[in-house]
């Protein structure tokens, strides 16, 4: 067994923070090592930061390694650094766990430490924990669909969201999919924030049938799954800027939407994305200025329930919902 690399220090924004075994390979197939992550995260900090400041994150934590089993942390190490903030949040099982709160890059720095490669991000701030900021809109493709699929339903949900007085952020998810973010304002619940995207899953779904589904169940969607309960509570996606755990170090990367059409997963990735950064900077930059108001998709979603269209299924761990559907799938309910 190879001896352990010493540890290094790296300054992040004017912190100190301390790297152990900076030596170990993240990336064994390309030679990434934690060190390589942490710089990563260092050259892309402005980036990352607007992506997760101020954010309760859930730890997800790949401490031998990509490629290597991991685990998911909810509740923040009790040998954290004093300067590292948390809050209580509570879940729909009726649990709570105090979660790490990023406010600065070395927030980061550390949990990149901890085995960290992937950030992931509630869509809420620590100071409004009922009301997220942020909508959320995963291009989830079924087995075998093409990318180039993928990228013209995010085209479309660009269309929808504009035609309803909303501006998406897409990124791609630096696995399979398209994310677009979507900033609104801080008024409305975890329920109706599903509700408004829902009614934009339908949306897309009715122009294109084709390309895209809102069906909650496997059986049947095809295409392009808009994965509406993504906006649920007890929720978090990858950031922007996060690295993700997949063979080439892939990266969820921010574009700009004229990218969209051309743009490659495997364009994007740990080795690639700082210099595309020092060129460009963070193309999302203007996101925290265009907050938008959910008021027309919620009436999207009084038109669809006027028209016959009731709510869609919740995941299993949560209560069951006034006017949802039987939580089984059709073929099964047929059968039973």
């Amino acid at each position: 067994m190879p001896a352990k690399s010493k540890p290094v220090v790296v300054e992040a924004a004017g912190r100190e923070v301390a790297v152990s075994s900076p030596d170990k390979l993240y990336f064994p197939d390309l030679g990434h090592r934690k060190l390589d992550v942490v710089n990563y995260y260092l050259a892309v900090g402005e980036g990352i930061l607007r992506a997760l400041r101020g954010r309760p994150v859930v730890l997800q934590r790949f401490v031998k390694g990509v490629g290597k089993p991991a685990f998911f942390q909810k509740r923040a190490p009790k040998g954290r650094p004093a300067w590292v903030e948390t809050v209580a949040l509570r879940f729909p099982s009726g649990d709570t766990a105090d979660e790490v709160v990023v406010r600065e890059l070395a927030d980061v720095v550390w949990m990149a430490n901890l085995g960290c490669v992937t950030m992931n991000p509630h869509a809420i701030r620590a100071d409004d924990l009922d009301h997220p900021d942020e909508l959320r809109v995963d291009l989830d493709p079924c087995p075998d669909v093409p990318w180039d699929q993928v990228r013209q339903v995010a085209l479309s949900v660009r269309d929808v969201l504009a035609e309803h007085g909303l501006v998406g952020f897409p990124k791609t998810s630096g696995s399979r999919g398209i994310h677009i973010d979507v900033r609104i304002e801080r008024e409305w619940p975890f329920v109706e924030v599903r509700r408004a995207a829902l009614a934009l899953a339908r949306e897309v779904e009715r122009r294109a049938p084709e390309l895209a589904s809102s069906q909650w169940w496997k059986e049947q969607r095809q295409g392009v799954f808009l994965d509406f309960n993504q906006n649920l509570q007890d929720r978090t996606m990858a950031s922007a800027y996060s690295v993700r755990p997949v063979p080439g170090a892939w990266v969820s990367a921010p574009l700009d939407w004229d990218e969209v059409p051309s743009c490659q997963l495997e364009d994007f990735t740990l080795a690639s994305m700082p210099a595309r950064f020092a060129e460009r900077g963070d193309v999302r930059a203007a996101i925290d200025d265009s907050a938008g108001r959910l008021d027309g998709l919620l009436a999207l979603a009084d038109e669809q329930a006027a028209a016959g269209m009731g709510d869609a299924p919740w995941p299993p761990h949560y209560k069951k919902q006034a006017g949802e559907p039987p939580r089984v799938a059709p073929s099964r309910k047929r059968s039973s």
